[in-house]
């Protein structure tokens, strides 16, 4: 049985394919075409799907595609996908169900607790399940406009960041604030009846169309005249106001029990999760790493799997490394249609020890190795790398490279069974999930990564996951000690994560990176 799964489609859409109850692939539609094009078919991440699975569209037995569809009429939209997938039977998956269903059946838990929560989705901005077995039941609902995510817009529109785009800068700029107005938020927040948020709308004016149309009364709160310029001082302490109300909020949202599981747009905020795994509240803490509307895909092909065709086998997310590679002779004739020089690494051990040479010498390597990663983080298949012993790493990966706030830091990839001797964290670092603490003797040796006193997102790398980036940690921890490197994902400042090695060449060649390595082709400036 062949099941495609479609999400995401007016913003982050993506496709994912599921074959027999293994998931075969999973691609989001701008890492494939390098653009946003909302409201359509993503039909280049369908056919990238479909060629990974050896597919033909008269193969697929069915499609589950995820609300809201596209900006026009939904007849139009049908009639498409029936001439495109003749012989499939159409799933329709509501969107908040769609996280439900990528979150619980991707997790271990027989039995779990489910907490979907984003901006608006389809009119529901959250809700909480009780999910068991194979089936999922709504416990609460949440809607639109007593959303946490929209509130969390507004506060990076009111900083000078882009709404719906930048609020990961909100939650990074938050671990360098004090939390003083956090009682501002909870009053914004005010419970409702049902004991979840139902936002308090004098906070906002309707006519102001800018800086998150916060209202006289949110200014007089903050202390600031209406409508003034947010001080430089007080743009990280408004961020961990928000950031602290919102955790909170989100801790009573879970209530507590044995076994929860997370997504929706809101749980990319990796503090959020972090919160509920410490919280106490939860034995196990589940977050679906691919949380927003592009994992909303993995979500259709479940549901489809376990709701519609009533399966009881459990399909795995793997190593969410799920979209496209190249061969050695697809890289070698970008490279040389590009006229570029490069040297070919023979054997696993030559390639690692010339990365290893490479980051001892203090330069930044970008690394494309494997299946691209389904997903926002960079897992070690896509990844940009740099020694934590560099003084510089950060500032010159933050300002030559990808040209961001020096607020936002890096995340620590580490081998899984070396991880507890570095940090304290749970096993969401699988997929860089959640933050973890550095433990007091090493705050020194990666002090460039530490966010706020002691936060760091970890990256725990298993060897089943990554063999090669696996060895690459072991080879540098044998040449210098420490079995850390820095990585962020590969790729420019607003474009997606490279997928192709003509994305690497272009990205490597307008960037301050110095050497690349793709597959076993290393190249050099």
């Amino acid at each position: 049985m062949n099941i495609l799964g479609i999400g995401g489609i007016l913003d982050e859409a993506a496709c994912a394919l599921l074959t027999d109850g293994e998931l075969k692939a999973a691609v989001e539609q701008r890492k494939v075409i390098r653009y946003q094009r909302r409201g359509a078919l993503p039909e280049e991440a369908i056919q990238a799907c479909l060629e990974i699975g050896g597919l033909e569209p008269d193969e697929i037995d069915s499609v589950a595609i995820v609300r809201p569809l596209a900006t026009g009429p939904e007849s139009v939209f049908h009639l498409n996908l029936r001439s495109w997938f003749p012989r499939s039977q159409i799933v329709l998956v509501e969107h908040q169900t769609a996280h439900a269903a990528s979150a619980f059946y991707a997790s271990p838990f027989e039995e779990a607790t489910i907490l979907t929560l984003d901006r608006v989705g389809d009119f529901r901005c959250g809700a909480r399940w009780i999910g068991s077995g194979n089936w999922l039941q709504v416990d609460k609902e949440l809607y639109f406009p007593d959303s946490l995510g929209d509130l969390y817009g507004r506060v990076t529109a009111l900083l000078g960041f882009e709404p719906r785009a930048d609020e990961h800068k909100v939650q990074w700029l938050s671990t360098f604030g004090e939390d003083r107005f956090r009682d501002v938020f909870l009053d914004i927040l005010s419970f409702g009846e049902s004991g979840w948020p139902r936002v308090n709308r004098s906070y906002f004016d309707g006519d102001r169309l800018t800086h998150g149309g916060f209202s006289a009364r949110f200014y007089d709160r903050i202390g600031l005249p209406d409508g003034a310029e947010i001080p430089e001082s007080l743009r990280p302490v408004i961020a961990a106001s928000l950031q602290k109300a919102v955790e909170q909020m989100v801790v009573e949202m879970a209530g507590k029990g044995e076994n929860l599981c997370l997504a929706g747009g809101l749980m990319y905020n990796v503090l959020v999760v972090a919160a509920l795994e410490t919280s106490g509240r939860w034995k196990n803490v589940f977050v679906q790493p691919a949380a927003g509307n592009s994992g909303t895909a993995l979500g259709a092909v479940f549901y489809a799997w376990h709701n519609v065709f009533q399966r009881t086998r459990r399909p795995s997310i793997g190593n969410l490394c799920l979209g496209p590679d190249f061969t050695a002779e697809e890289a070698k004739r970008v490279l040389e249609n590009c006229k570029l020089r490069f040297r070919y690494l023979l054997t696993t051990s030559e390639l690692i020890d010339k990365a290893v040479e490479e980051i001892r010498n203090d330069k930044i390597i970008a690394w494309m190795h494997g299946r691209m990663e389904f997903g926002p983080r960079a897992l070690g298949n896509r990844s940009i790398l740099a020694s934590p012993l560099n003084p510089y790493s950060t500032e010159n990966l933050n300002i030559y490279i990808k040209h961001r706030e020096p607020f936002r830091k890096f995340a620590a990839s580490v081998p899984e069974e070396l991880a507890s001797e570095y940090f304290d964290v749970g096993p969401n670092a699988r997929f860089i999930a959640t933050v973890g603490r550095v433990k007091p003797e090493h705050k020194e040796t990666l002090a460039s990564a530490v966010l706020g006193e002691d936060l760091v997102r970890v990256h725990t790398v298993r060897r089943e996951d990554h063999p090669v980036f696996w060895e690459l940690l072991h080879a540098f921890k044998h040449a210098t000690g420490l079995p850390i490197l820095y990585n962020t994902s590969f790729n420019l400042h607003g474009d997606p994560l490279v997928c192709t090695p003509r994305d690497a060449v272009r990205s490597f060649y307008s960037s301050g990176i110095d050497s690349m390595f793709v597959g076993h082709f290393f190249l050099e400036k």
